[in-house]
């Protein structure tokens, strides 16, 4: 292939770009894209359809591609290929990735391939493949980056109107796969408020597999644009053939899992069509979010971790810096708050040694105070009854106590009894003459009107500005989209408001990085509604699920860390009872669960025991000194999963990446027979290396293993494993392991 390939160095230091000129297109030419351990394989042939062959382990000699020769489709004289990126019409019959109403009101689109440029920057292979309509007017360039050190692919698409009329997009996916498996297994996730990001696995049967949304805002609360495909037998954690996908939007999306007559899998995944057909005009051009995927051939646990490694590097905020350890102040104190009580809680959490006070809802508004939900909400002046001396008398209390401050936002959204509401109703997101729906007493404003984003910009900015010490924003989105409509938008753009609205908060977003690149940001809607890789390039974390039980938040993370990295994902220590559940939790269960992600405390600190404040101190500076390192940076093994032991068990680890240090979670999740205990085999330590067992977070003097103290080679550990005395219900032990010369 390589004789085919003309090399010229661009204007932009460091990058490569290799360009097949039109012209020299050989029959089953064949392109290749390689993260050097796996590889995306396509050719074009000479009726230049460009066609996808391959996506798995790197081959060493890809030409052999060009010899390839497939059967005819059932009732039809045209080989059944499935092109790189399949348009409606002329033959195709599956869900296709692109469907137009042109501008003669034809709806048939056939892509031809033009040309093909690679460009090398970093560790990063970027293909962009051109293709156009062989009639119409369409240019559409299908982009694959290979991230060579994560292992990780990314495909998405630009389309581009080149003719002198409108054409109206109804389909534009970013991405098409295309496998050949006996059988397809579909991990994906559901579930609801303070209860999301459970896993489910289902086996794909032929027809079509969806999972989507359609609510606009809060797109992952019930579901999420993530999942895991696993060929020919359910997903395994350490071996077998999987898939994993992410959608990097944080608006409606669709991916859809068909299985055909032939029994090929098709996967496409991107902005759900649903009510949202784009007009393109003249040179109008459209760019879909990137769908990003990685291969293993060692079962799910690879795909995490690349997921993990890929995020840290591009897709979040400081993905390799430390989280400091934080009090929210929203079950401690809920509206219900002044300033002595604020400054209690920052003693308190100073005596614990948190790091950081985050000041939640309710700081706000005076004519229409934020005492509750119901009003208050887009007036974001201090709320003089409660704050008399301000946020900055906060600010400098907890500054004098060690601690870095935070504070809460909602800019998105609206109180119907709120002075904004007043002044702007033509800004609310709403349908004329019908009824305006409220969910928790509030309004949606229209982020796809340029001066909404400005005063969303605003809300930022004025209050970074006023206040440069405020090292952390919680930025909340408490509803979804219902009466869609935009008062800016024409009536013949409405569809574009699911699309626009996300452009919008990203501008917005895209500011605030810009202008203040160091403040942390942490991603809620409602708990875990905008868990996505399109928002979390902005955002340091998120927030998990308002649900903080911590026998709940097992589940929930071990299913979120199938995707998202665990220095993302915000856990905190709750109060027992807890407030979502009512569970009677004792605090050390509380804290091994929460200390298996970025640690936090989600309570008012006198509520804790006297007797068992020493060890909230102590599990605090054990997570500083041993473990944050770990969930920052380390490689998640899981070792028992809660979904999956009929044991009621589950244990993961994190694993410095030179495997000299570990770090051991176990649980207990329920009742069991006596004499049930786990045996816990630890995959991800090196094989020849030795490690010390020190159980750490002890509240006895029980061991939760005989072995504690002993020196094991990695393969004993792995081979053998260690039984734990953890038996009963919210028993649990968390376990050092150092490697020793």
């Amino acid at each position: 292939m390589m004789r085919f390939l003309k090399w010229v160095l661009m204007a932009l230091p460091g990058v490569l770009v290799c360009s097949i000129a039109h012209g020299a297109v050989k029959p089953n030419q064949v392109y290749h894209l390689s993260t050097g351990k796996t590889q995306l394989i396509y050719t074009v042939g000479e009726d230049k359809r460009l066609i996808f062959r391959y996506y798995g382990p790197c081959l060493s000699d890809t030409d052999q591609f060009a010899d390839w020769c497939g059967y005819n489709r059932p009732d039809c004289n045209r080989e059944a290929n499935y092109e790189a990126y399949p348009s409606f019409g002329l033959g195709y019959v599956n869900e296709p990735a692109l469907s137009v109403v042109n501008a003669d009101g034809s709806l048939i689109t056939e892509l031809a391939f033009e040309d093909y440029q690679q460009y090398f920057s970093e560790d990063v292979v970027h293909g962009v493949f051109t293709l156009l309509d062989r009639i119409g007017s369409l240019r559409v360039q299908l982009h694959v980056e290979a991230y060579r050190e994560e292992d990780v692919m990314a495909q998405w698409v630009t389309i581009e109107n080149q003719g002198k009329g409108k054409v109206s997009l109804q389909r534009f996916y970013s991405s098409f796969l295309n496998f050949r498996a006996n059988d397809y297994y579909l991990t994906h996730f559901y579930g609801t408020w303070a209860g999301e990001m459970n896993c489910a696995e289902e086996r794909l049967e032929p027809g079509i597999k969806s999972i989507e949304s359609k609510k606009g805002v809060r797109t992952t609360q019930s579901e999420n644009a993530s999942f895991i495909l696993s060929l020919d037998h359910p997903a395994q954690e350490n071996s077998g053939r999987c898939i994993g996908g992410a959608l990097a939007w944080s608006g409606n999306y669709k991916l859809s899992f068909e299985v055909d007559e032939r029994d090929y899998l098709s996967l496409l995944a991107g902005i759900n069509p649903f009510m949202s057909a784009y007009t393109l005009d003249k040179g109008g051009r459209f760019e879909t979010p990137k769908f990003l995927f990685t291969y293993s051939a060692d079962g799910r646990g690879t795909v995490s971790r690349n997921f993990h490694d890929w995020a840290r590097r591009y897709g979040l905020h400081a993905g390799t810096k430390e989280r400091p350890i934080l009090l929210n102040s929203w079950e401690g104190a809920y509206f219900d708050f002044d300033e002595q009580v604020l400054t209690n809680m920052m003693d308190d959490a100073a005596e614990l040694g948190v790091e950081l006070f985050v000041l939640d809802d309710g700081w706000f508004g005076n004519k229409y105070p934020r005492n509750s939900a119901a009003m208050g909400l887009g007036d974001w002046q201090v709320n003089e009854k409660k704050l008399p001396r301000g946020i900055q008398h906060l600010i400098d209390h907890a500054t004098s106590k060690g601690l870095k401050f935070g504070i809460w936002i909602e800019p998105e959204m609206v109180n119907p009894k709120s002075e904004l509401a007043e002044r702007h109703p033509e800004w609310i997101v709403q349908s004329p003459g019908r009824e305006q729906i409220t969910m928790r007493n509030q309004l949606l404003l229209d982020l796809t009107n340029p001066d909404v984003q400005e005063f969303v910009w605003n809300v930022v900015d004025k209050l970074l500005s006023a206040y440069p010490d405020i090292y952390y924003i919680k930025w909340d989105a408490n509803r979804h989209v219902e009466q869609v409509g935009s008062p800016h938008l024409s009536s013949g753009e409405q569809m574009h408001f699911w699309v626009d609205y996300i452009r919008g908060l990203y501008r917005v977003y895209d500011r605030i990085r810009a202008k203040y690149p160091d403040v942390m940001l942490q991603a809620c809607a409602s708990g875990g509604g905008r868990v996505d890789y399109g928002s979390l390039p902005y955002h340091d974390e998120f927030w998990t699920s308002d649900n903080t039980d911590a026998l709940q938040r097992v589940y929930m993370q071990y299913a979120t860390n199938l995707i998202y990295p665990p220095v993302a994902t915000a856990s905190h220590v709750s109060a027992s009872p807890g407030h979502q559940t009512g569970s009677i939790t004792p605090l050390k269960f509380r804290f091994d669960v929460a200390m298996s992600g970025r640690l936090g405390l989600e309570l008012q600190p006198k509520d804790i025991p006297a007797g068992e404040m020493a060890f909230a101190r102590e599990a605090i500076a054990n997570y500083k000194t041993h473990i944050r390192e770990l969930v920052t940076k380390g490689d998640l093994y899981r070792l028992i999963s809660p979904y999956e032991c009929t044991n009621n068990h589950a244990a993961n680890m994190l694993v410095r990446k030179d495997k000299s240090k570990a770090v051991l979670f176990a649980y207990c999740t329920g009742f069991n027979r006596r004499g049930i205990r786990p045996t816990v085999h630890l995959h991800g330590l090196d094989a020849s290396k030795r490690y010390r067992i020190t159980e750490i977070n002890k509240t006895g003097k029980r061991k939760a293993f005989w072995g504690e103290g002993h020196i094991y080679d990695g393969a004993y550990l792995r081979q053998v494993g260690i039984e734990l005395q953890i038996a009963r219900q919210y028993d649990s032990a968390v376990f050092l392991l150092d490697e020793v010369k």
